[in-house]
């Protein structure tokens, strides 16, 4: 089904009026962008036209178009190349390890990371996952995550993501994909865009405005782009009353011309709606490859194949897929490293079917190779357990509790504590909430290989001290806890708050949280403890915020800990933090708010139409921004941590550099290029003779026994076809947008002291606000977490780019710096920021 028209003139009309509207409108933007190398990638885009010269339209097709669910042992593949000896490119989850196999790491999650707001860990963990995804044979790791981006904080999955804010996302994913790409693994930023909820995510509208989708929600993937990211993924919801996956406006206009995206676009599985219609919106490889799972049909294969034969989608179309596709294969290596799969998703047995789906091929699939090492990281167990330690949030700490100081005696308490009754794998994809919470649940997962608790945690270090060890892991053994607790020297308590995909529902909870409450009579436990012993700490492991008012200030609860998902180090990592190993320097990557309706944001549980209208009205206004418009108290504000010492901000000083002026780019691309002509004969596109087909497997073959009709000239939209030079738009031009956005206008620099006791490390976070009676009060456009000997002073330097210190205008489609006054403000979180200057 192919999309809407408007006239060109309508355009800018139906972005500024999408907003907050059963009709809010996706404008058509044709043709598809073809590949203009940037720099960087001009020697792959080499490789990569030459590659696909070589090609016939099967083989091109083949490589655009996977071959169906559970076909091959990936969770996608696209057709081989056997002619030219090309192995089937493997997709494979998740972005916090490899998913469906065995000895693979299990990392902490996105949120974690964030949490770290360490660009160096944020690398090392990239590049960690991307090395383990190449050496099991994976082509394209399906990560990292900006959609969701964190909209609403129930939201399912906004864990496998960084923050709800773009800049700290941005800067999140650029670091992950440069690491995981180093790696040699092709990074795939997702989902593209618009995914906030999983309610109604498969058939939901998000209707966002213009600036909106600029300074927010495009902010993170213009990040991506300009790290060189090679795919991205299209997700599931509308787009302003468009599919995702087929919106000529999200992939071609914003994603493809106005950032320069130079890889390729994969769907999410199952998101493909369409044949003609999406690939000339802009996709370029449909994953899984069937319209269902399992079903062998296809909107892709054969029918592209007949597609590109009878004119509806031009012979540089699916060239430009077919590059894009190999561009991205020879931008990170893959010529060079890539190796056979030796895993498969659908079975962890030595021995299984080739082909699951069907039962056909029985071989060996699963090697078990061990992928927890490689030579530049070192163990990745230790990378898991610093990233999990460098993560915990220090909320409270009455008296200096923490860091635990020998106790004799210790309660631990908490189903959170303990281990699953089903072992750490036992629910398919993390479907549960039993034991102590590590990841949450859905495509975003990976098997653990262990999953040290933090009951084993503390123990192991007790044990070195000559501490008793007490426990009670079932929430609801009121008296076993109050006798467990009422005699020892400190409480520790766990609970947690999980969270996931919507194809998987856990005690009610359809992928989204139903609320922000802790889970399993969490609030009445913490109380319980805290009631019995002067000495309460309490740890959350939890998906994103929860509501913690009704014991926060409760006077015998003397520390709170924020671990998040730390992955299979959970255990020694939280040790590493009440023991003082590691000093807690990390910060909170989100708002925690004292009532749901603090974050001013609802999030859309039942219908409201025949395709639900999720109406973004709150435009740039989410999470902290939301509470700082409102002016609304936070129980704690986002950038918010605590230490085991103190720090002093001084000295800050702005320069402002020689940048020139900004000038709009313009000009025109060059003609889609030309790789070779394709026959019009469909008798040239049959299965070759005597080829063995397997049941339900796509090809790109045709049976011309059934072939679908010709389409006419008037059901493709006007534009489509034209390889012509087309028009630069004045924001594009280069990866992530006009070059000069990326001019640094201003230096900031300002001291910070280490006031305490002992080495620590602290956060130094930039904020900027843009004066406007309609910008946030501020916006976070900077940090640098630095280690500070006691006594000592370390300065730090944050660069304001012109993208930093503009806004984007509808009217010229291009980011413009308004004559309101900037101010600069420099501190340890969104609301602790001694230090100002006005910009000049």
């Amino acid at each position: 089904m192919l999309a809407k028209f408007a006239p060109v003139g309508l355009i800018l009309a139906a972005i500024c009026s999408s907003q907050n509207t059963p009709d809010a409108f996706s404008p058509p933007k044709y043709p598809s962008p073809w590949l203009s190398p940037a720099t960087d990638w001009e020697s792959a885009y080499e490789k990569a036209r030459v590659f696909v010269s070589q090609l016939t339209l099967p083989e091109k097709v083949n490589l655009t178009t996977g071959v169906g669910w559970q076909q091959e042992q990936c969770v996608g593949n696209v057709g081989s190349i056997p002619r030219l000896g090309f192995r089937s490119l493997c997709m494979q989850d998740s972005p916090l390890g490899v998913r469906f196999t065995d000895y693979n790491t299990a990392f902490p999650a996105g949120v974690n990371t964030a949490a770290t707001w360490d660009r160096g860990l944020m690398y090392a963990r990239g590049y960690a996952m991307g090395a383990e995804h190449r050496a099991k044979g994976v082509t394209v790791q399906l990560g990292p995550v900006a959609g969701p981006l964190g909209r609403h904080p129930e939201g399912g999955r906004n864990w496998e993501g960084f923050s709800p804010d773009p800049v700290l996302t941005g800067i999140g994913m650029a670091e992950t994909i440069k690491g995981i790409q180093d790696a040699g693994t092709i990074a795939c930023a997702k989902h593209f865009i618009g995914n906030e909820q999983e309610h109604f995510r498969q058939s939901s509208s998000s209707n966002i405005d213009d600036v909106t989708m600029h300074e927010l929600y495009l902010w993170p993937f213009a990040d991506a782009v300009r790290a060189g990211v090679g795919s991205i993924m299209c997700s599931y919801n509308q787009v302003n009353n468009s599919y995702a996956c087929q919106n000529s406006y999200a992939l071609n206009y914003l994603l493809k011309n106005e950032l320069d995206f130079q890889g390729f676009v994969m769907s999410d599985w199952g998101a493909h709606h369409s044949g003609v219609a999406a690939a000339l919106a802009g996709l370029d490889m449909s994953m899984p490859g069937d319209t269902f799972f399992g079903t062998g049909v296809s909107y892709w294969g054969a029918s592209l194949t007949q597609a590109v034969v009878n004119g509806s989608v031009p012979e540089w179309r699916i060239d430009d897929m077919a590059v894009r596709i190999m561009a991205a294969y020879y931008k990170v290596g893959q010529d060079q490293t890539n190796v056979p799969t030796n895993f498969d998703s659908w079975t962890l047995n030595t021995y299984g079917y080739l082909h699951f789906l069907v039962g056909k091929g029985y071989a060996l699939v699963n090697q078990h190779v061990d992928v927890r090492h490689d030579p530049r990281i070192g163990s990745h167990a230790a990378l898991a357990r610093e990233v999990a330690a460098k993560s915990v949030v220090l909320l409270k700490n009455l008296n200096s509790t923490l860091p635990l100081k020998k106790p004799r005696q210790i309660a631990i308490i908490g189903e959170d504590a303990g281990e699953s009754r089903y072992g750490p794998n036992g629910c398919p994809d993390r479907g549960c909430d039993d034991g102590t919470l590590a990841m949450g649940w859905g495509s975003g997962t990976a098997n653990f290989p262990y999953l040290v608790t933090p009951l084993t945690g503390i123990q192991n270090r007790a044990l070195l001290d000559g501490s008793l060890v007490s426990s009670v892991t079932d929430n609801y053994a009121y008296s076993q806890i109050n006798a467990t607790v009422s005699t020892a020297e400190v409480a520790i308590v766990f609970v947690n708050a999980n969270s996931g995909e919507e194809y998987i529902t856990v005690d009610n909870n359809t992928g989204d949280r139903n609320n922000l409450t802790l889970w399993g009579n969490g609030d009445k436990l913490v109380s319980t403890v805290a009631a019995n012993n002067e000495n309460t700490i309490v740890v959350m492991h939890t998906v994103g915020p929860v509501l913690i008012e009704p014991w926060v200030d409760h006077p015998n609860i003397t520390a709170i800990l924020w671990a998040g998902l730390p992955g299979e180090q959970s255990g020694n990592s939280i040790a590493d933090i009440l023991y003082g190993n590691v000093n807690p320097g990390a910060k909170l990557p989100f708002t925690m708010g004292k009532k749901a309706s603090d974050w001013g944001v609802e999030l859309l549980y039942s219908s409201n139409d025949q395709v639900p209208q999720i109406a973004y009205k709150e435009g740039v206004f989410i999470d902290y921004r939301a509470f700082d418009k409102a002016d609304i108290e936070p129980t704690y504000e986002f950038g918010y941590g605590l230490s085991y010492t103190t720090f002093n901000y001084s000295n800050l000083r702005v320069v402002k550099t020689q940048a020139g002026p900004y000038a709009p780019m313009s000009g025109n691309t060059e003609a889609a290029p030309a790789l070779g002509n394709t026959s019009t004969n469909l008798a040239d596109y049959q299965f070759p003779p005597g080829f063995a087909q397997i049941e339900r497997y796509i090809y790109p073959w045709i049976n011309l026994t059934n072939v679908p009709g010709s389409r006419g000239s008037s059901d493709v939209p006007d534009g489509a076809r034209d390889g012509s030079p087309q028009p630069l738009l004045p924001a594009g031009g280069s990866p992530g947008g006009n070059p000069q956005l990326y001019d640094v206008l201003y230096e900031v620099t300002a001291t910070v002291s280490n006031t305490g006791s002992v080495v620590g490390e602290e956060v130094a976070q930039v904020y900027i606000s843009l004066g406007g009676p309609d910008d946030p009060k501020v916006m976070l456009r900077g940090f640098e977490r630095l280690s500070i000997q006691p006594g000592g002073s370390t300065p730090f330097t944050v660069d304001l780019t012109r993208r930093d210190l503009s806004n984007w205008d509808s009217a010229s489609q291009d980011w413009v710096i308004t004559n309101y006054t900037k101010t600069v403000y420099v501190g340890s979180s969104s609301r602790r920021l001694p230090l100002q200057l006005k910009l000049e």
